[in-house]
């Protein structure tokens, strides 16, 4: 019988998975083990309201849901190992926590290009609370910031820099914005939204090398040196596996789970960011996989006959004025296809036998729900006009 569950992490995953238990009538005790102070709160506006806005902390839930959840609280401490036949963990304070059944949702910490980069104190990170109440501060202060790496992250941070009125030059090692999600078309169209806002794009740059000059970061690149008040790096995340691979877990691309969040421990689960898609075999850093993923494996913790997840990979940006949304994962040969319209442009990506993979939607939610309908049935639309604006996608209901 399952009377004590313990969650390792404090982010998304872990509040979902909480709140579910409790949704689903869990009553034994649920522990929580994070190394932030804070109550579970949200990623997404870091890099947005959070760096405009005096905002509060974005709680994940009200302050009356959270009293609800009846939660124990190790905090803030940090999950040091996993005694996986005592069923047991080692707290970084010496303390250990027993489970009968333990969710790791560890997440990942923001990488970094090399030591000299840590060392650096005008180099930011984005990934907690504390990372965006720093960076605002020094962009309130701000004339010049570079920001490595063209990926969602840092995009955003792009956007909402300009939107402080600082000058900002973004360097990208690979040869276009987001390639490894997105298309050719969607990287020029984001490389030309982002110049039209005064960002000073540079793709295929190689290595870059950090120094200093009184306090001040300076980026070489090519023979160029070029000084900023700020450098942020936003060049991806390495997952959080230690724990799990120290306890001897499947790892793969992340820690190898079933459709219900299950390890190779029948008593151990995984959620988030740190889980590989059971489907795609990927570390999927969204939020629709953090908060649904980790419902589906808090259901199946108490119940082995629960549905397991098997949703369609979905994420989205806020950029400038623009929302963009992204459904499904490009494939090698796909075709490409773009319609343009008034309404928002839309870029599909279809395979071999006209079932749509990937669709990227600029400000256009309605056909991503149309879209997702279209990847769930593997609909041939080999034959249909999607790139013809005057063509009704409704149709297609």
């Amino acid at each position: 019988m399952t009377t004590r569950i313990v969650i390792i992490g404090g982010g998304q995953a872990g509040g979902w998975a909480a709140k579910t238990l409790r949704d689903e009538g869990f009553r034994g005790e649920i522990a929580v083990i994070a190394d932030e102070p804070w109550d579970f709160y949200e990623r997404p506006p870091l890099s947005k309201s959070a760096l405009l806005e005096d905002a509060a902390l974005p709680r994940l839930f009200s302050a009356d849901l959270q009293q609800s959840l009846d939660l124990r609280w190790h905090r803030p401490l940090r999950a040091e190992a996993i005694d996986r036949a005592a069923k047991s963990v080692r707290l970084s304070n010496g303390e250990r926590v027993e489970y009968d059944r333990l969710l790791i949702a560890t997440g990942g910490r923001a990488r970094l290009p090399g030591d000299a980069w840590r060392r650096h104190p005008q180099v930011y990170t984005l990934r907690h609370w504390q990372d965006a109440q720093r960076l605002k501060a020094r962009l309130r202060q701000s004339q010049r910031l570079v920001i490595v790496g063209g990926g969602w992250i840092g995009l955003e941070i792009a956007a909402s820099a300009r939107r402080c009125g600082v000058a900002v030059s973004l360097f990208e090692q690979q040869p276009a914005l987001c390639m490894r999600s997105v298309g050719a078309e969607v990287s020029q169209a984001l490389h030309q939204l982002h110049q039209e806002q005064g960002v000073a794009i540079h793709c295929d740059c190689g290595a870059l090398t950090l120094e200093d000059e009184g306090g001040s970061p300076v980026i070489q690149c090519g023979g160029r040196c070029e000084p900023f008040d700020a450098v942020v790096a936003g060049i991806g995340v390495d997952l959080n596996l230690e724990l799990a691979r120290d306890a001897g877990l499947a790892i793969g691309r992340g820690i190898v789970v079933d459709a219900q969040g299950r390890t190779t421990d029948p008593a151990i689960f995984a959620a988030g960011d740190v889980a590989q898609h059971p489907r795609y075999g990927i570390s999927l850093q969204s939020w629709a996989f953090a908060q649904n993923q980790a419902i589906a494996t808090a259901r199946a913790m108490l119940n082995d006959e629960a549905p397991g997840y098997d949703e369609i990979p979905w994420i989205w940006s806020d950029q400038y004025q623009h929302n963009i949304q992204i459904l499904g994962l490009p494939q090698p040969g796909d075709r490409s296809l773009v319609r343009r319209s008034a309404q928002g442009n839309l870029y599909f990506s279809l395979g071999p036998d006209g079932v749509l993979n990937q669709l990227v939607a600029f400000n256009d939610a309605r056909a991503v729900k149309l879209a997702k309908r279209w990847i769930a049935s593997g609909r041939d639309l080999s034959q249909t006009p999607l790139d013809d604006p005057d063509f009704s996608l409704m149709s297609l209901r």
